[in-house]
């Protein structure tokens, strides 16, 4: 039997599946969490309570991490009652912690874990989007700073009382694998977890081929490519000014903001996708190398190992750090 899915990722990417000869359809289930669409699509497993399972493991997981969520263990964190200074985390934080300082300092400050005060001050989704004035902006980016954080295994110090947590550049990969975790222990060994622009590809398809992976080209019809993949059991994530951003003036403001200025970067990137086996590295990493610029960014990827990435330029120029060209799909 042939069957034919295509599912469209909400940001950066989109995924393309073809038909093929199966003894099995792929199963699919979506849910809106993470102020996005989530969808878990296997392809060797009919069972639809793993694909139920999957999405109460993605709720449970936005329960602890979510900011905005009354009631998280990271709003509990942001909202903790002055003077308290040292706090135990959960494993799961204090796995995000670890990874946002890390990331935190590979880009000096340019990608930063503590960015909450600003990425709260800026408001992408309204209708009516305002730019928020000069002062207010650099009262906010005052606050930023990773170098507050101290962590000694479960035990998390804020060095500063105005000191808060933002797990929204690195959470979405950090469930994604957990997800993916979750699958392997049901004896899946097909499948692909979308998180909103996140794509984590659990092996490949049954038949053997690469699932493909399609590049959304900036500012266009998100069933437009500007490249396509072909993925095995790897995570594919983009970062682009495209994805949450409003125009004022002629000015595209984007949820991709410099910590230290306060303002959306403006370094002639549109976006940056990364190719790595843990998702959660695609998500820090897209983020980081963006903040980075072109140059430097492409430097930092060359010296990953097993990292590849994809930068589109302002121009619309594709470039490509060491090794990420293998991946592309033969152009029929």
């Amino acid at each position: 039997m042939k069957g034919k899915r295509a599912v469209i990722l909400i940001v950066g990417v989109l995924l393309l599946l073809t038909g093929c000869q199966r003894k099995i359809e792929p199963i699919s289930k979506s849910g809106y969490m993470l102020n996005t669409f989530v969808t878990v699509t296997i392809y060797d497993k009919d069972d639809p309570e793993i694909l139920e399972g999957s999405l109460e493991l993605c709720r449970s997981y936005e329960n602890i991490l979510s900011k905005t969520l009354e009631g998280s263990e990271v709003y509990r964190l942001n909202h903790r009652p002055l003077g308290e200074q040292t706090v135990t985390v959960s494993q799961d934080v204090a796995n995000l912690v670890s990874r946002g300082i890390s990331y935190s300092r590979m880009s000096d400050g340019g990608f930063d874990v503590t960015v909450e005060p600003l990425s709260s001050l800026w408001d992408f989704t309204s209708s009516d989007p305002v730019i928020p004035g000069d002062d207010e902006i650099r009262q906010a980016a005052a606050k930023v700073g990773y170098e507050n954080l101290k962590l000694e295994g479960n035990t998390l110090t804020f060095l500063s009382p105005e000191t808060t947590l933002d797990f929204g550049a690195i959470a979405k990969g950090y469930i994604a694998d957990r997800i993916k975790d979750y699958l392997l222990e049901k004896g899946v060994k097909s499948a692909v977890i979308n998180l909103g622009g996140n794509v984590l590809c659990v092996g490949e398809k049954p038949d053997g081929e690469a699932f493909k992976i399609g590049l959304q080209k900036p500012y266009a019809d998100r069933n437009e490519t500007i490249e396509i993949l072909d993925i095995r059991d790897l995570s594919v994530v983009s970062s682009g000014v495209y994805e949450r951003h409003f125009e004022k003036d002629g000015v595209n403001y984007h949820h991709l903001l410099d910590p230290k200025s306060g303002y959306p970067y403006d370094n002639g990137l549109v976006s940056v996708t990364i190719l790595s086996t843990l998702s959660v590295d695609g998500d820090g990493l897209s983020t980081t190398l963006f903040s980075l610029g072109l140059e430097k960014g492409i430097e930092l990827a060359n010296s990953l190992e097993d990292v590849y990435a994809v930068f589109i330029t302002k121009d619309g120029e594709v470039h490509y750090s060491e090794g990420a060209e293998q991946f592309l799909a033969e152009k029929k």
